[in-house]
């Protein structure tokens, strides 16, 4: 009976552990493909973790924000209301939930939120600023990311532009002088635009032209790698039209913009031909495939748009064939200009605007799409990334951590400058809190993060029945993680994130707590009692019992005891001691029967009326209540694992 026991929690452990397991490796593709803006994947990767009971806080939480950057505001607020109350949960999450109250039309009680927000975080203007000039999605974005700019040597007092990075060089447009020989473009006295490449990695290294015959006379820029069906390699990029071999200066249809391909022979790039999608009376530019190489995004003004120039798309067919065009819709296009569209490694477009609402005239955006690939909002970048002037020609590389964007903001060398951009995602902490003596995880454990330097709490949570738990926190700061429970003491650590990798998005810390050595509270035992004059097993007391076998076989199978029992104060010394021996030795032959060896408990004593637990003297002075509480039986601690010593033996 005792092994079958054994074996089947061994079983139930394994597969509890087994569970959690897959449940965490739910959490790290769901948080990765938030990470990348593909949050319509990444929402069943969260509902699995609902659905096995892992970590449920964390995904009602990314579930929330989730629907609200989809614009699913009515499945949003399930997730926040879930959360909202946590002690657990970041105040930034008042001004969401209150922002998304006001998107279902719930006024009154986004009001209360919001001015929750505002009272614990009275200093945010940055919030602010975005609840005024944006809209909830970028809201939901710039409290979790930040990207930083460094500005390239390389730069030309004229336009330097378009960054794109191939076998590790990088290619951008430039109108430098300094590697042009020829004539100059009349409209900004600069040279005519062709494309170079560089070592961004190698400070000494210079531009080189693009090799072959793709820069011309003429403007050329914005150029994409990419495989045809024969999957030999092809370039896309931008060149500008003319007419009769006449250069482009004065009317609007000299200027208009096309696309062209081209193809490697003998090491040089070849220009092959203009595509079916290029016109001689509107623009086609700016040229970006996906990474599936099944579509090609571009930046066009024909007509039938919403405004200026708008992004489109071509499918691009199985024998190479180029589709029609395809506007982006009004999600991503305005009356403004859409520009410079780009797409990661998750399949999210980004792409430069001046009719949504920004920090300055063109800014960078993401779009955010559904299950169905319908783009339904879209995400200001943040103001680091953007500034008051024009920000365009956003590349990022595959992870999203390092990419280049071009700007004309104040301090660059010309009129046009590429930036290099490090992205750091939101940073957090979580881990497993475990029993410090069988390793099992402790599920409902209290788990408080305080700021180091200052002593402040900063968030409370409690583990989930995985014995996980995880906090938001930030780069650069020192933290003190205390973890602790009524059969656990408190356990402790310190968390230092300076000098945490950018690309780190979680630490796992993990802790282990050591048990407190009172059998009563390790089982959550309620006293045991004998009725009077009697030493037989009372249903309750079994109950009792029970809970003690189980801590001993399941939870501390290597426990040793001692066992007690205690009589009340009524009779002789002889006859309670005669009594509570007779009572310690039911409790023992209960344990034994039940399946506890006998060696692990060291004796059973019978202390009789000695050692009370009130002041009760007799009938006369107490209630029979107040009596029966004097009749128990202890189990003192001798070992949770390992050998006895000694001195434990001679007691």
């Amino acid at each position: 009976m005792k092994r079958t026991l054994q074996i089947v929690v061994l079983l139930l452990t394994l597969g509890h552990l087994s569970s959690g397991r897959a449940q965490y490796g739910a959490q790290k593709r769901a948080d990765h493909l938030f990470s990348q803006f593909a949050y319509a994947k990444a929402i069943p990767e969260y509902q699995n973790m609902l659905a096995g009971d892992f970590n449920t806080a964390h995904a009602h939480r990314q579930l929330a924000e989730c629907y609200v950057l989809l614009r699913d505001y009515h499945k949003a607020l399930p997730h926040f209301k879930a959360v909202i109350n946590d002690e657990g949960t970041p105040t930034d999450f008042y001004l969401k939930y209150g922002m998304a109250l006001i998107s279902v039309g719930e006024k009154k009680a986004a009001a209360a939120w919001l001015k929750k927000y505002k009272k614990t975080n009275p200093e945010d203007r940055r919030a602010m600023k975005l609840l005024k000039d944006g809209n909830l999605a970028s809201i939901v974005f710039n409290s979790r990311q930040r990207y930083a700019l460094q500005e390239l040597a390389f730069n030309t007092s004229e336009s330097d532009f378009g960054g794109y990075m191939y076998q590790g060089e990088l290619y951008y447009a430039s109108g430098r002088k300094d590697l042009n020989t020829g004539d100059t473009y009349g409209w900004n006295d600069e040279a005519w635009l062709d494309i170079y490449h560089i070592d961004p990695a190698n400070p000494m290294d210079t531009p080189s032209p693009i090799s072959g015959d793709i820069n011309s006379k003429y403007h050329e820029s914005s150029m994409i790698v990419t495989t045809d069906y024969k999957k030999d390699t092809v370039i896309y990029f931008t060149r500008n039209n003319f007419f009769n071999n006449k250069k482009a200066y004065g009317l609007k249809k000299e200027v208009n913009l096309k696309i062209y391909s081209a193809i490697k022979k003998d090491g040089k790039w070849v220009e092959n031909r203009s595509l079916p999608i290029n016109s001689d009376y509107y623009s086609t530019g700016h040229p970006f495939v996906s990474p599936d190489g099944k579509r090609l995004y571009y930046t066009c003004n024909r007509p039938g748009g919403f405004g200026g120039t708008d992004i489109y798309y071509s499918e691009i067919h199985e024998r190479g064939r180029i589709g029609k065009p395809i506007n982006a819709g009004p999600t991503v296009n305005t009356a403004g200009n859409e520009m410079f569209p780009f797409v990661n490694a998750e399949g999210q477009l980004f792409f430069s605007s001046d009719g949504h609402p920004g920090f300055g005239q063109l800014d960078v955006y993401s779009a955010v799409t559904d299950s169905l690939g319908t783009i339904t909002d879209i995400i200001n970048l943040g103001s680091s990334l953007n500034s008051s002037a024009d920000d365009f020609g956003f590349y990022a590389d595959k992870d999203g951590l390092n990419g280049f964007v071009s700007s004309n903001r104040a301090g660059g060398k010309g009129s046009d400058d590429i930036y290099a951009f490090t992205f750091t995602p939101s940073l957090g902490v979580e881990g497993y809190i475990a029993d410090g003596v069988n390793g099992q995880i402790l599920a409902g454990v209290h788990v408080a993060l305080f700021d180091q330097t200052n002593g402040r709490l900063m968030a409370e949570t409690y583990t989930d029945s995985t014995g996980y738990y995880t906090f938001p926190i930030n780069r650069n700061a020192a933290y003190l993680v205390e973890a602790s429970s009524k059969t656990h003491p408190k356990g402790e650590l310190y968390l230092n994130t300076s000098g945490t990798a950018r690309k780190t998005k979680m630490l796992r810390r993990d802790v282990t707590l050591q048990p407190v050595l009172d059998l009563k509270v390790l089982a959550d035992l309620n006293k045991i009692y004998f009725d009077f004059n009697k030493s037989d097993i009372r249903p309750d007391a079994a109950k009792e019992l029970d809970k003690v076998v189980r801590l001993m076989t399941i939870t501390y199978p290597e426990m040793v005891i001692r066992l007690e029992a205690h009589t009340d104060p009524v009779g002789s010394h002889t006859y309670n001691d005669n009594l509570s021996e007779s009572r310690a030795r039911s409790t023992y032959r209960y344990l034994i029967e039940h399946g506890i060896a006998k060696e692990r408990i060291l004796s059973v004593r019978g202390y009789g009326k000695r050692k009370p637990i009130n002041d009760c003297l007799g009938k006369t002075d107490c209630s029979s209540e107040k009596l029966e509480l004097n009749r128990r039986t202890e189990f003192p601690i001798v070992s949770l694992k390992g050998p006895v010593s000694d001195s434990e033996l001679a007691k």
